[in-house]
């Protein structure tokens, strides 16, 4: 089977896609790509999360980048893949890799490659390494196995934790959270994000619990991304222990879901809405907001009032954090549940993104539910409904066909302002709504999201778009 990067690096089924021979193969083109620009003896680092193979994976790729003569660092822990992008950018290295498929079911793993800044691999270097990778021959790669690489210094093995956690109190107000005691609840969702997350929560002097804090390499039975369905047990915990606020974060800690004081699932939209608020008003920040197109417009009613610009880029973090390096932007994010903030790393961090939820409670002194309803109050209601659904490889062409190539659209029975095919189909509303549908980049799903001033009018448009492709009653989500 070929690698091929989607919108959040490489991902495969274990033992289909993902093997031993193709993350060898993966590891190979990526050290001879280095050696090519000149910047191998800089070294390359590699880090992995706690899903089945992860550790494995790590060491079969520092087996064959120490046989090619390349200066490997492993992160040997199980480690937030955030923390691994800081790892890049503080080691000033040009390249790095976390083994994870992030929130993927558990039968799937995979590879994120950063480059020089702890950034996510853009398309053209993603493209560059998929054609290293056909370049490269056939036969067995040099090797040096794990233990000789490291007895030997040729693979060194590091732990960037402290420097990562203390980036991040930096970064925070931890004298206001101190005098709050506020206190908090913690889903790792069985992932990497406990030793950090809990480390910055209780040195603020924060009270809290962890549920969830295990290795389970099946995450439970459940899906390991933060949503509504998966965050029941958070939920109840937060109810039931009268919680400030629950944070739960998804199999590689990049991702964030939040559960607020009245035991409601706060969606990332709002999560992201909150914060550049927050950075706006609050902090007296200054600049525009990134999000990708199927993130609220919450953002840009936002970002108008203060005198700034929300910009619009495709899914995959890389396109935000791509826009937000050009822009000097302030935030930038997507409806998924990645997010990032200015002077942090150029990529998703669940942790700092949380830390920073925290620091705007205590600051702020009011509730999650009275800040949301604040900004509702002044700007207006925006909700989305999202579907999900499966396919056959003869639905996918067809799907593709009638909406890509063909272009057509269902009566929505709304006046339609413009229609976009840059990522996907995206219709917008003259009444200010808006439809997307599109293939998913990271799973064999088609994706559906439409925001509208109420949920009823969101799910109707979604309704709509779904008879029309035929769709009816497939919906998973």
């Amino acid at each position: 089977m070929s690698i091929q990067f989607g919108t959040g690096g490489w991902r495969a089924i274990i033992g289909d896609g993902f093997t031993k021979a193709n993350v060898q193969r993966l590891a190979a083109a990526l050290a001879a790509k280095m050696k090519d620009e000149g910047v191998a003896q800089r070294g390359f680092l590699i880090g992995y999360d706690r899903r089945f193979l992860s550790q494995e994976a790590a060491h079969w790729a520092a087996e064959v980048m120490a046989g090619a003569e390349v200066p490997c660092m492993v992160v040997e822990r199980e480690a937030p893949t955030p923390l691994i992008m800081f790892a890049v950018k503080y080691y000033e290295l040009s390249y790095g890799m976390a083994v994870t498929a992030s929130h993927n079911p558990a039968l799937y793993n995979g590879v994120k490659v950063f480059t020089r800044g702890g950034r996510d691999a853009d398309e053209n270097v993603t493209a560059s390494i998929e054609q290293y990778i056909t370049a490269l021959p056939e036969s067995p790669y040099p090797v040096v196995s794990y233990e000789t690489g490291v007895r030997t210094g040729q693979i060194q093995i590091i732990d960037p934790m402290n420097p990562y956690i203390d980036s991040i109190i930096r970064s925070v107000n931890m004298d206001a959270i101190r005098s709050r005691g506020l206190k908090v609840v913690l889903d790792p969702m069985f992932g990497v994000s406990k030793t950090a997350l809990s480390t910055i929560l209780i040195t603020a002097r924060c009270d809290v619990d962890v549920i969830h804090e295990r290795r389970d390499a099946l995450f439970g039975g459940r899906l390991p991304a933060p949503n509504s369905k998966t965050l029941i047990g958070l939920q109840s915990f937060v109810e039931e222990n009268g919680c400030d606020i629950g944070i739960a974060t998804d199999g590689d800690a990049d991702r964030l879901g939040v559960i607020d004081d009245r035991g409601e699932f706060l969606h990332p939209n709002k999560i992201l809405v909150l914060l550049y608020y927050y950075l706006l008003r609050y902090k007296g920040w200054h600049g525009a907001a990134v999000r990708n197109i199927a993130t609220t417009h919450l953002l840009d009613a936002i970002a108008k009032e203060f005198g700034e610009t929300c910009y619009e880029v495709p899914v995959g973090f890389k396109h935000v954090s791509g826009k937000m390096l050009e822009t000097g932007a302030v935030i930038g994010g997507e409806s998924s549940g990645g997010l990032t903030v200015r002077g942090h790393i150029q990529g998703k961090d669940g942790i700092y993104a949380a830390s920073l939820l925290v620091e705007m409670l205590a600051t702020t002194g009011r509730r999650l539910s009275e800040l949301y309803q604040e900004i509702t109050d002044r700007y207006g209601t925006f909700e989305m409904v999202e579907r999900g659904y499966r396919f056959s490889p003869e639905e996918k062409g067809r799907i593709h066909r009638l909406v890509m190539e063909d272009k057509a659209l269902p009566d929505f029975g709304l006046d339609i302002e413009r229609v976009s095919y840059a990522d996907g189909c995206k219709v917008y509303f003259k009444n200010g709504g808006w439809l997307i549908s599109r293939f998913s980049g990271t799973e064999p799903l088609l994706r559906v999201f439409c925001e509208m001033d109420t949920v009823a009018r969101a799910a109707e448009t979604a309704a709509c778009m779904e008879r029309f492709l035929g769709l009816e009653g497939q919906n998973i989500e």
